[in-house]
């Protein structure tokens, strides 16, 4: 908000109201420092931009969730059939170790199937060898067997309870992350809700026309004169995915086949021309090799905003193909409508 009038939080978002001026063009937020003077179209704008934004970074919070979890939740599963099969191998150890402390308490010999389960070798010629050392041999054999199968079988129990304890944490931050999206949804929701035909009318132009004035003045900074690089065979795959998913709906979350978010879109994409990548916008943006712009070219990614919290690939012409936000659908836009962190590329 312009000036000291501090931003509106979700939960005042939730329960503005809207006043009529003559104009019927203004809107007062009650919770505001100062009540009696109405919100500016631009300043409902503003805030919009804001809940939208925050649900884009939550989004990115419940992805990067949701996939610590499906790993956790994979390595958990993975432990406990080596916990289960672990056990019965030194269940299996433990009876052996019994027959065998039986029959050298009753004769000192070893029962055939302890013998073929202890030698490196059950064909050699055992006639060479002492009876006693046999034993020996064989009883330490299976005491490391008991040990290291105890051991093993520690470790894992320990790694599957610390993982599922892990697994619990990432749940609860997913949840904590669906909770802030669904808030700021369905604040930015409310807020819409509240304006008339004309004055979405008018609040989609002003988006449209900042749009537009970023991108010129992107554009005028000669930034695309160097730019010639074709895509790559992979990058031309993922593009033409990317393309064919045009006008279907954002959802945060989602990774089609469907409905996308920003960076369910690119992951996806690129997935399709077999070079998969990670999940969310802001670790496309710390994995992947990054691009000076006179460099880019067609299936590249645009990641923006100074916390990477949206992403876009690059068609060309100063064009991306992305998942917007809420309420739209995967569209083509200009690339330079939005603050460009940096460019990356997912085939090096």
């Amino acid at each position: 908000m312009p000036g000291n009038r501090t931003r509106t939080t979700a939960a005042a978002a939730l329960v503005c109201v809207v006043t009529l001026t003559a104009q019927g063009a203004a809107f007062a937020f009650p919770t505001e420092p100062h009540p009696d003077r109405p919100a500016s179209l631009a300043e409902v704008r503003e805030e919009l931009d804001r809940l939208y934004h925050d649900a884009e970074v939550a989004t990115d919070a419940y992805n990067a969730a949701k996939e610590k979890a499906d790993e956790q939740s994979t390595r958990v599963t993975a432990l406990a059939r080596d916990v289960a099969e672990g056990k019965k191998k030194l269940e299996t150890l433990k009876l052996h170790a019994g027959a065998a402390a039986r029959l050298q308490y009753r004769d000192g010999g070893l029962p055939p199937e302890v013998n073929l389960f202890l030698s490196d070798d059950p064909t050699q010629d055992l006639n060479n060898v002492s009876l006693a050392h046999q034993v020996q041999q064989g009883t330490k054999n299976l005491l490391v067997a008991l040990t290291t199968t105890q051991k093993d079988l520690r470790e894992k129990a320990k790694e599957a309870s610390d993982q599922l304890q892990k697994l619990e944490a990432s749940r609860k931050a997913r949840a904590n992350a669906q909770a802030k999206i669904e808030e700021r949804i369905s604040a930015a929701e409310k807020l819409e809700s509240k304006l008339k035909k004309d004055e979405l009318d008018r609040l989609l132009a002003m988006e449209q026309k900042a749009g537009a004035e970023a991108q010129s003045a992107w554009l005028s900074s000669g930034v695309l004169k160097d730019i010639k690089s074709k895509a790559s065979a992979q990058g031309e795959k993922a593009l033409a995915y990317a393309i064919l998913q045009i006008g279907k709906p954002y959802e945060w979350g989602a990774e089609g086949p469907n409905s996308y978010d920003c960076s369910g879109l690119t992951s996806q994409a690129w997935a399709a021309a077999k070079r998969p990548i990670p999940r969310t916008s802001q670790e496309q943006w710390r994995q992947l090799a990054r691009i000076d712009i006179k460099d880019m070219r067609p299936g590249d990614l645009i990641i923006y905003h100074k916390d990477a919290s949206h992403v876009g690939m690059y068609v060309g012409h100063g064009k991306i193909v992305h998942a917007p936000r809420p309420g739209r659908n995967v569209t083509v836009a200009d690339a330079g409508s939005m603050v460009i962190l940096g460019v990356v590329r997912p085939d090096i």
